[in-house]
């Protein structure tokens, strides 16, 4: 595949369509990451529910995602409808999905059983319609069209809404819920959940109306489902997407849940969980806009692999800068850059790990190689955010009096899941089959030959 696409494959995206995209990630996510970001602050602190039962629903809710996601997968590449293949399960789970976030922040006084089933049921019903709206959304990526240059380009702007949507549901929500709540939390987070799942459902709705897609599937409606699994993990390309994507969300789960804790009784400065947790977004917004001409020199395994060894080096800093908060914010402001290279990759990396399974396969299978990553990213963010809730647990953590071992462990949680999760990032992303070859006039995509042999039948 061309770089620069032939005439006939594609038309020429208008701006128009390229935000509808990329704010269909806002719509997405604005929900999915205040969750992420405050939801075992909400269920543990507000609601009064046990750490150790909220991590339980969050890991084991995230297991059931596994069956639903290849579900959905397989569903969008059996799908033929006048409005495509992907389109129409964005327009009809734009609703639902609004309204079942607004319900997670709705626990009753029900007691602690009751409460626990309720966040059980609500919870999993969010990451349900997840699946049935994220799955066909990021699989809408190679329909819409053929040409890296455009996919970098419509990636570039997901990683916008996607941080927009970050800096919004971290840095507003607790200023939010004060003032909507009057000091009484309960209320306070559902008028915030109203207001985000309004803004969630308009964005998703601009979504349908305004993208198309173009590049029609190779598939068969009746295609048979267990060779098509097979076949997918059989692709090397889909493989460390899945792996690189999975080890970055188990990062971004963990790193936005325990933030709010380090900030308050590790550095003992509540004010930074507004400056930290935006930081997350607010620099992969600006990497939005360095990462497509990055990426397009370098290629994705060679600007990946530059971005990570700044960001291990970067974050094993941090802890020598705790009693200097200036300059703890500036590293971490650095190393939040380069960590969101590495997102504007994934989204393209999705959609390449699509061609390379055609020319391995003959067949392109959109929406079920789009499930089995989607599914690392709801994993990835569920075991992040499991993983800090078991170890408040397993620290003894009460709010109302923390211990130092306690302060311990999330100071460890902190530091280390990071440093490490980089690392595996670091080696994963040296497996990437698909590399660049310069041309005089431009440059095209490279399917490494040996990769490509082992990955034949």
């Amino acid at each position: 595949m061309t770089r620069n696409g032939s005439a006939g494959q594609g038309a020429k995206l208008s701006l128009v369509e390229r935000i509808s995209y990329g704010f269909g990630d806002f719509g997405y996510s604005l929900p999915y990451n205040a969750v992420g970001a405050f939801l075992l602050y909400y269920y543990t602190v507000v609601a009064k529910m046990p750490a150790g039962a909220v991590g339980t629903i969050f890991l084991t809710a995230r297991l059931f995602d596994a069956a639903v996601d290849m579900g959905v997968g397989i569903l969008v590449d059996k799908t033929r409808t006048r409005w495509g293949q992907a389109r129409p399960y964005i327009l009809f789970t734009a609703l639902p999905y609004s309204l079942v976030f607004v319900m997670i922040f709705m626990v009753p006084d029900w007691g602690e059983y009751g409460k626990l089933a309720w966040a059980f049921v609500t919870f999993n019903l969010l990451g349900i319609l997840m699946s049935f709206g994220s799955i066909p959304y990021t699989a809408m990526l190679p329909m819409i069209t053929p040409d890296t240059d455009d996919r970098l380009k419509l990636s570039s702007m997901r990683s916008i809404g996607t941080s927009v949507s970050v800096i919004l549901g971290t840095a507003a929500t607790m200023p939010l819920v004060s003032l909507f709540g009057g000091g009484d939390e309960h209320k306070g987070f559902l008028y915030v959940a109203l207001l985000f799942s309004a803004l969630s459902l308009i964005a998703l709705l601009s979504l349908f109306r305004n993208c198309r897609e173009r590049h029609q599937s190779t598939t068969t409606a009746d295609f048979p489902i267990l060779p098509a699994i097979r076949d997918m993990l059989r692709n090397q390309a889909w493989w460390v997407a899945f792996v690189f994507t999975l080890l970055y969300f188990v990062r971004f789960g963990a790193m936005i849940s325990v933030t709010a804790f380090f900030a308050i009784d590790v550095l003992k400065k509540p004010w930074m969980i507004s400056v930290m947790l935006p930081a997350i977004s607010g620099m992969l917004l600006l990497s939005a806009f360095i990462a497509p001409p990055i990426l397009s020199r370098t290629g994705i395994r060679s600007g990946c692999v530059g971005a990570l060894l700044v960001s291990v080096g970067l974050f094993s800093l941090l802890p020598w800068l705790e009693s200097a908060p200036l300059a703890f914010l500036a590293v971490y402001f650095a190393a939040s850059i380069t960590t969101s290279l590495t997102i504007t990759a994934i989204f393209t990396m999705i959609a390449e790990a699509v061609d390379f399974h055609e020319k391995l396969f003959g067949v392109r299978y959109e929406g079920l190689l789009s499930a089995g990553v989607s599914l690392a990213t709801k994993i990835g963010m569920a075991v992040g955010s499991a993983a800090i809730a078991y170890c408040l647990a397993w620290a003894n953590y009460v709010p109302e009096a923390v211990t130092e071992e306690a302060r311990s462990v999330i100071r460890w949680s902190y530091y280390g899941w990071p440093i490490v999760l980089l690392t595996l990032q670091l080696i994963c992303i040296l497996f990437w089959p698909i590399g660049r070859t310069s041309k005089s006039r431009g440059e095209t995509t490279e399917y490494e030959e040996l990769d490509c042999v082992s990955a034949q039948p």
